[in-house]
């Protein structure tokens, strides 16, 4: 299937490994021109590099800390006015909410919630005036089945979301959607310090944590970040025109509800 897409720009967040990466490789086999941001550089220029071999288009590679004004700033600056936007960053450490201070909240919020708002406001008016944009959100399936030990998480992606709800239903008269892409259990390097917190928690092996973890998924597998670039490639096409303000799942079937 064409995605419609070939020739837009996109910018890309924390695209130097995992999620971020599997969005912007799948968004380059589509013809999309890509800034993509980390803050390791050296990892960063590597995943330019590879994707550029692999696909021919033009990639931009912009270290910085997409979390802070400096770093939105550089990254707008390359790429000022994208068609797609994908907002991603690091998620917030696992633990026990007794141990977080207002200092690790007030981080948690600004790399999870507010640095896309900020992101989202600075190009969305873009968008509508060009009657094209798809902004994609990487939050987590914890929005919709909160996990104990990610309480930071839990809370900054949910306020997200909730501002996301609203927006979503204004912009799309324009062509341009908003939506979450919500990962379950995606072989990142995320999801092996996960494994580690609650090995540590229970007292047992990161390998048998895997593996409890492993057994619950329906489809008997973790998630690539192929599979998770996909669906993104996929939001951000000229053929999902018509779905805004979801939260789509990317989780083998692990969320249990209807709804």
């Amino acid at each position: 299937m064409d995605f419609g897409i070939a020739g837009k720009s996109a910018l890309v967040c924390a695209a130097s490994k995992g999620l971020g990466k599997g969005c912007a490789l799948n968004l380059a086999r589509e013809g999309v021109r890509l800034t993509i941001t980390a803050r390791g550089k050296e990892a960063l220029e590597a995943t330019a590099a590879e994707i550029r071999k692999e696909t021919g288009v033009s990639v931009t590679a912009v270290s910085c800390d997409i979390t802070t004004p400096e770093g939105r700033k550089a990254a707008l600056a390359a790429c000022p006015e994208p068609d797609i936007l994908v907002n991603n960053a690091g998620g917030p450490p696992p633990g026990d909410f007794r141990e977080w201070d207002r200092e690790v909240w007030l981080k948690a919020l600004d790399a999870n919630m507010l640095t896309p708002i900020e992101l989202i406001k600075a190009t969305v008016d873009g968008m509508i005036r060009r009657r094209f944009g798809r902004i994609v959100n990487i939050t987590s399936s914890a929005v919709k089945a909160p996990i104990d030990i990610l309480g930071l998480s839990n809370g900054a992606r949910s306020g997200l979301t909730g501002f996301i709800a609203g927006i979503a239903r204004k912009t799309v008269r324009h062509n341009v959607t908003i939506n979450n892409l919500l990962p379950g259990a995606i072989e990142t390097d995320r999801l092996r310090a996960n494994f580690a917190a609650v090995a540590k928690a229970k007292g047992i092996s990161i390998e048998e944590a895997r593996a409890e973890r492993m057994a619950e998924i329906p489809a008997g597998r973790f998630g690539t970040i192929e599979d998770f670039g996909a669906a993104c490639a996929f939001l951000c096409s000229r053929q999902a025109s018509y779905i805004t303000g979801q939260n789509w799942l990317v989780d083998g079937g692990m969320y249990p509800g209807t709804f």
